[in-house]
């Protein structure tokens, strides 16, 4: 795989400044997620956000989505604009009719999300625009285990509260800073190893020093949910540890 130079955005131009910049005057689109919650067994927080975390670097590292591949303008539009995700729910029939569309399903230790090539912001698919997005709501019945200090962790600031599906769209926007960082040979070692990462809440004492860590940074633009500007994810990669 090859990156595509063209997809990063310029320094000082990040697509998740509050700010208003030169990104909100291009076509506008949205990367869907929809993850699979059925009434029986819903999977676990934790294992939610790293499988939609995932979801997102693998359609960032699918062919189809870079040279002339068949997403490939899509994927430019999107990341040309500001970077979008909206995570949609869906269970029985409309996971079946979601799974019917081009894109990509992963799945997690019980999670399943299935990421779509981008759609522009009012043109989504009448099988995706019906589904829900409010109520993603998920517990952890379990505390999740300390990560392993080599692997990628994604910390969520310890200081929001955010619903299943806005926690999703943020370790999806944090993947993605730290897939936009790395290097073409660390891109493939990461995506031949299938994308292992943690999603952690960092802990209160920790998370001024990942503020100041110069690590990937995402910065809420308050589309939904929380205040613009808000810091939401630290993505820590050991490839981009100083």
């Amino acid at each position: 795989m090859t990156s595509d130079p063209s997809a990063v955005p310029t320094p000082g131009d990040s697509p998740f400044r509050s700010e208003r910049t030169a990104r909100d005057e291009a076509p506008q689109f949205v990367l869907p997620l929809v993850v699979r919650i059925e009434k029986a067994g819903p999977p676990a927080r934790t294992d939610a956000l790293e499988t939609a975390a995932r979801a997102v670097l693998t359609i960032l590292g699918d062919e189809r989505s870079v040279g002339d591949g068949e997403w490939a303008q899509l994927m430019r539009d999107w990341q040309d604009a500001r970077i979008r995700k909206v995570v949609r729910r869906a269970r029985g029939a409309e996971w079946r009719r979601a799974e019917a569309l081009p894109g990509i399903t992963v799945t997690g230790k019980a999670a399943e999300v299935r990421v779509f090539p981008p759609v522009p912001l009012d043109g989504w698919p009448k099988e995706l625009a019906r589904l829900q997005v409010s109520g993603t709501d998920l517990d952890d019945p379990e505390p999740p285990v300390e990560a392993d200090a080599t692997t990628p962790v994604l910390w969520l600031s310890p200081d929001l509260d955010m619903s299943a599906g806005k926690a999703m769209a943020q370790t999806g926007h944090g993947a993605q800073l730290a897939w936009w960082e790395l290097s073409d040979e660390e891109r493939a070692a990461w995506r031949d190893a299938g994308f292992p990462l943690a999603v952690r809440t960092a802990a209160a004492a920790d998370w001024s020093e990942l503020l100041a860590s110069g690590l990937p940074l995402v910065r809420d633009a308050g589309f939904t949910e929380i205040a613009p500007g808000s810091c939401t994810v630290v993505a820590d990669h050991p490839a981009l540890r100083n």
